[in-house]
Formats: C-alpha cells, sequence, structure tokens
C-alpha cells in the first residue's frame, strides 16, 4: 500500500504555537515594554537631575552679583573674598554632578551619546561663561585707568607741609593720549568679555531646550505606552462616544 501524504491540516497543527509557548512569548515581550519605560523613567530622571544643577548655577550667578555689587557699592573684600570662595565650591560640585550624568549617559544602559555631548557642550559653555565673569569683575573692581583712586602709599613725606606726591605730574598732549588710549583698551576689553558671556549663555540656553523637549518626548512615550497596555487589557474603555 503506498503512504499516504500527510493532510494540510497536519501542517497547519505543526505550525501552530503551543498555549504555553504563546504565553511564555506574551511575557517576554511584556518584559521587553517593561524594561523599556523602566529605562525611559531612569533617562529622564538623569535629564531632569541635570536641569536641577543648571537651578543651581544659576542661583549661584544671582548670589555672586549681588555680592559684587555689595562690594563696589561698600567695599568688604573679606566679605567679597569669601563669597567667591563659596561660589567656587558650589560651581566645582555642579560640575561634578554634571560629568556624573555625562558617564551614566554613555554607559550600555542608555547608550545616549548623543545626550552626554549635549551636555558636554553646556559644561564647556559654562566653564566659559564663569571665566569671563571673572574677568569682568576684576575689570570693575580696577576701573578705567583715568578714573582710578590714587593710593599715596608711596608718596614721600615728613609733614604735611613738605607732602610730596608721586602722583602729581605735568599734564602734557602725550599724557592725555596715553590716558585715552589706556581707556580704550579697557573699554574694548569689558564689551568683549560682556559680548562673550552674552554667548555663552545663548548657547547654554539653547542647549537646555533641546534637554527639555527630550524629556516631553520621553514622557510622552512612557504615557502613550501605559494607554496603549490599558486598552490592550480593557478594549473599548478609552473609546471616546
Amino acid at each position: 500500500m503506498a503512504e499516504m501524504e500527510p493532510s494540510i491540516g497536519n501542517h497547519m497543527a505543526e505550525d501552530q504555537p503551543t498555549p504555553a509557548a504563546s504565553t511564555a512569548e506574551e511575557a517576554a515581550m511584556d518584559a521587553d515594554t517593561s524594561g523599556e519605560r523602566r529605562s525611559a523613567a531612569a533617562l529622564v530622571g538623569l535629564l531632569r537631575g541635570f536641569l536641577a544643577v543648571q537651578q543651581r548655577r544659576a542661583e549661584a550667578y544671582s548670589t555672586l552679583r549681588r555680592g559684587f555689587s555689595e562690594y563696589m557699592a561698600y567695599g568688604g573684600e573679606l566679605a567679597y573674598q569669601q563669597l567667591c570662595g563659596n561660589i567656587t565650591a558650589e560651581f566645582n560640585d555642579c560640575s561634578k554632578q554634571v560629568l556624573e550624568i555625562i558617564s551614566l549617559l554613555s554607559m550600555p544602559e542608555f547608550s545616549r551619546s548623543d545626550l552626554a555631548d549635549l551636555l558636554k557642550g553646556v559644561q564647556a559653555h559654562e566653564k566659559e561663561k564663569l571665566h569671563l565673569t571673572a574677568k569682568i569683575q576684576v575689570l570693575k573692581k580696577a576701573g578705567r585707568p583715568s578714573e582710578r583712586l590714587v593710593n599715596h602709599a608711596d608718596c614721600r613725606s615728613r609733614s604735611m607741609a613738605q607732602h610730596v606726591c608721586v602722583h602729581v605730574k605735568e599734564i602734557t598732549e602725550a599724557a592725555g593720549t596715553e590716558d585715552a588710549e589706556a581707556d580704550a583698551e579697557y573699554d574694548a576689553a569689558l564689551k568683549e568679555a560682556i559680548h562673550g558671556v552674552q554667548v555663552a549663555v545663548s548657547s547654554i540656553n539653547e542647549h537646555m531646550e533641546e534637554v527639555r523637549y527630550e524629556i516631553d518626548g520621553l514622557e510622552a512615550e512612557t504615557i502613550g505606552s501605559k494607554w496603549s497596555e490599558v486598552e490592550e487589557a480593557f478594549p473599548g474603555t478609552l473609546s471616546i462616544k
């Protein structure tokens, strides 16, 4: 007797997964989805942590500007130097935290070198901003050359009647030209530093806007995934009637 060919029905039965295999596959998919949500949530946490550090930096700059204004108005060298020390420590701690976030973003768990590079850019601009801010304060402390106060510490004086002031000089055209050139150099240096700070701040703000955009996208993705699960579990519950 010739062998009977297996029926098409038998082929179909062999290709169909067993209930146990189907359940295992669904569980694996659910685990992957859950893992992706956790990863997205952790990434949002890192980026929000970065924004919190930037807020600390903004507050530190505000404190520094206020302290410098008080110093210029009322003096107090020691208090100003202590303020600068505190602000420097705060900025160093902020930079340390951002570097840690950059390191985490580069790890295989996230593999977001694009965001790591974005934060590196912020770090570079923040460094330039701090350097130029310090330069501006040094220039303003010194004042324009032609307007600086006379210091009589090096003057020769046996008595008020015989005081010989080393700062007295003949007012000549050459001296006037020298003062004007010194003032022009001072004004140019101050203007360049102020412009540099403005450029750095603009770049920092652009980078932070990209970070906020990324956070919004990740949160929308996470919320959308959760609503999809609800719809799958309870079909029709999200339909608007």
